[in-house]
């Protein structure tokens, strides 16, 4: 059932912001840039840019980088305004719409903000397919003139919920890493042709990104694993 007051989407919002905030916050947290160290938390990071990582992904991003001068893109779907509250509860600011719904709206706003912070999007959101970048972020990039820095997030445990993205809800006290790639500015006067060549691009560069964090996290597993000689865990 869909939740409609916005008195209970508040209310619910910040119960889940906390929940959030708990549950993210007991996980054994790594970090590490293929390239320049493009983590918002730097101080003297210089420019803005656009993060875009995996849709099922969005409760770690949440946690690690809200309260900070990023703008978030929330679909306007009924299922988004929960996210939305959740969101802006841990400190983000928001713009609603997504590449179905509010989505020519919600880019010029995102346009007009670049000057002002750094942007966050889901290129394969609000509804998929799953791990696919979509052509709207490439449009965003080239009209903004931000840098897309491809991230990916790996888990080294984390139950899965049957959506259309595999939702992915990491096991407490587990460990958890994020890759960043290296910027990829796309032109203003790019070509249609040439935008279907970055897309390509952002995704492969995304899906190296995603499959480095997976290895960062299952090394760290094996290292966890008892010797099968002297049944102690390696060092």
């Amino acid at each position: 059932m869909k939740i409609r007051q916005p008195w209970l989407l508040k209310i619910l919002g910040g119960a889940i912001a906390l929940l959030i905030r708990c549950w993210i916050g007991s996980l054994s947290y790594r970090y590490r840039p293929q390239g320049m160290n493009v983590n918002p938390h730097r101080s003297g990071l210089e420019g803005h840019f656009i993060y875009a990582f995996w849709h099922e992904n969005l409760l770690l991003p949440a946690y690690q980088y809200g309260k900070r001068n990023i703008h978030v893109l929330i679909s306007q779907h009924a299922d988004g305004e929960l996210i939305a509250e959740a969101c802006r509860h841990l400190g983000f600011q928001l713009v609603r719409g997504s590449t179905t719904r509010g989505g020519v709206e919600a880019l010029r706003l995102m346009k007009r903000l670049a000057d002002s912070g750094h942007l966050a999007i889901t290129p394969d959101g609000p509804r998929g397919p799953r791990r696919k970048v979509q052509q709207g972020a490439i449009y965003l990039a080239s009209k903004t003139g931000l840098p897309i820095i491809p991230i990916g997030f790996a888990y080294q445990r984390a139950w899965r919920l049957k959506s259309w993205d595999r939702f992915a809800l990491p096991v407490p006290f587990s460990q958890a890493a994020c890759v960043t790639g290296n910027p990829i500015k796309v032109p203003s006067n790019a070509t249609r042709e040439e935008m279907e060549e970055y897309r390509f691009k952002v995704q492969e560069a995304i899906d190296q990104a995603s499959l480095k964090a997976e290895q960062l996290v299952q090394a760290k597993k094996q290292s966890l694993q008892p010797n099968p000689i002297t049944n102690k865990i390696a060092a």
